[in-house]
């Protein structure tokens, strides 16, 4: 009785997990900042919840807030429900719960890292999702996995909600440097960076610029370019300011996204965005993300890379990709995530 009384009023209160937005926020962070902002412009009250003294990047911490702190402070919030926005949630939280699942790449392709963090982001996690009263997957290639990894979960639960782009994107002023391959995102094995690196060795007058954090892999990276003799030509800056990341943006000649698995592609979407030419992998969320605005090859087809980017460097899609560009500001817009977010609190509310 008292959710239907909120709902009926259309005052929900939301109760936000935003740890992910302490310190250098990621995706996620970004995620998290751009929808509670667009929450609040659709008039829903987003609570973010954080705990500022609490590195979120150790794995203990992490525990802690997910499973102890973060409850605890729903219930006091007074909120309709919460959010568990960053792929995790507690044990039952006694408050109603909605789970955005990013991606399951913890089950799907990270076999290198620490059985701990497996097991916990991955078979734990999956667990809980059967407490949430709604799913939300970035995309439909996320969706069909949380459906074949949960059977018996009412498939009407699971909602498609693809993330916003932030509004600086489409601000974005092109001035390309006709040499300047970009790859933006963690330097980590799924993120395949290593076949941008191959195909650098078929374009002498291109230069690949990585942007993200970095993981062991990156020194695979970079013996690789070693070895092909094209390490002068590329830049591993590691995390770069969201100044840097739209000054990178405006620049590059073409976007690469050569993931093996993204349960969205924000790089894609952000490229796409900025009217930026982009080429991603034929892999996972890529192809629908991209839709018929990218050059779309296989992940590991390292010729194919090499002739997608030279054509793309050479200016021929500049034009094309500013055409496409307007459609997908309107289709990654947070005013149309938050809406579609909105709809699904209401409805859960009322239940």
């Amino acid at each position: 009785m008292r959710w239907s009384a909120i709902s009926a009023a259309g005052n929900v209160r939301v109760a936000l997990d935003a740890q992910l937005t302490v310190g250098t926020a990621t995706g996620i962070g970004e995620y998290v900042r751009g929808l509670a902002a667009a929450l609040r412009a659709q008039g829903i009250e987003a609570i973010e919840l954080c705990e500022p003294r609490l590195d979120p990047w150790r794995f203990d911490r992490r525990i802690l807030w997910d499973q102890f702190l973060l409850p605890r402070r729903a219930r006091a919030s007074s909120a309709s429900l919460l959010h568990c926005a960053s792929g995790t949630m507690p044990r039952p939280a006694g408050i109603p719960t909605v789970v955005t699942v990013h991606d399951l790449a913890w089950l799907d392709v990270q076999s290198h890292a620490p059985a701990y963090a497996r097991y916990y982001f991955g078979a734990f996690s999956l667990r809980r999702y059967r407490g949430a009263g709604a799913i939300v997957a970035d995309s439909q290639f996320s969706r069909a996995r949380l459906l074949e990894r949960l059977p018996g979960y009412p498939s009407a639960q699971i909602h498609v909600v693809y993330p916003g782009v932030a509004a600086e994107f489409a601000r974005v002023q092109r001035l390309p440097d006709r040499r300047t391959i970009l790859a933006v995102g963690t330097i980590e094995p799924r993120k395949n960076l290593q076949t941008l690196v191959r195909a650098l060795a078929y374009l002498p007058e291109a230069r690949l610029v990585a942007a993200g954090p970095h993981t062991p892999y990156a020194r695979e990276c970079a013996d690789l370019a070693r070895a092909l003799g094209v390490l002068d030509r590329l830049a591993m800056p590691g995390y770069v300011t969201r100044e840097r990341l739209f000054a990178l943006y405006a620049s590059a000649a073409v976007a690469a996204v050569p993931s093996r698995y993204e349960g969205f592609g924000y790089a894609a979407a952000q490229a796409l965005c900025a009217g930026v030419p982009c080429v991603v992998a034929d892999r996972s969320s890529l192809p629908e993300v991209a839709g018929a605005d990218a050059a779309i090859v296989g992940a590991d087809d390292v010729e194919a890379w090499a002739g997608a980017l030279r054509e793309r460097l050479g200016g021929a899609y500049d034009a094309p990709a500013e055409s496409a560009r307007a459609a997908a500001i309107a289709r990654f817009a947070w005013e149309t995530s938050a809406r579609q977010m909105g709809a699904i609190y209401r409805a859960l509310v009322d239940r």
